[in-house]
């Protein structure tokens, strides 16, 4: 391992060292509940962002990955770094069914066209 890499690494191991921000282990097509840190004035509150993760792109400390949600009728898209301080937590609350990486032919799609339908995982029963 180079420097560069061997210093990421450290980076990476003390921004998850915490309980707290343990990171799931999720993929594309997953419903993800994030928790994010939000100041106003001298106050910080936690806001839950719930969407469905539409892209993940691992880049060591540059990895990010591409919530969307409905809102009002219209869709909106953030885009979260995975190793952000900004991010209190993230929850999985559900596991879908896809067969692409990324999943931006949701973008055109609308209601019952959009929907991922939900994984069993039974390896890990047992």
């Amino acid at each position: 391992m180079n420097l560069i890499q061997q210093i990421e690494a450290e980076e990476i191991a003390k921004a998850t060292s915490a309980a707290a921000n343990a990171i799931p282990d999720f993929r594309a097509g997953d419903t993800l509940r994030v928790g994010v840190k939000v100041v106003e004035g001298e106050r910080t509150r936690i806001q839950n962002y719930e969407g469905v993760c539409i892209a993940r792109s691992n880049k060591g400390m540059g990895s990010n990955f591409t919530v969307r949600k409905m809102s009002f009728g219209e869709g909106v898209e953030r885009v979260f770094p995975l190793y952000s301080p900004n991010i209190d937590s993230i929850t999985v609350v559900r596991k879908g069914v896809v067969r692409r990486a990324k999943l931006y032919y949701l973008r055109g799609r609308t209601g019952k066209r959009a929907r991922i339908a939900e994984r069993r995982d039974t390896r890990n029963e047992g």
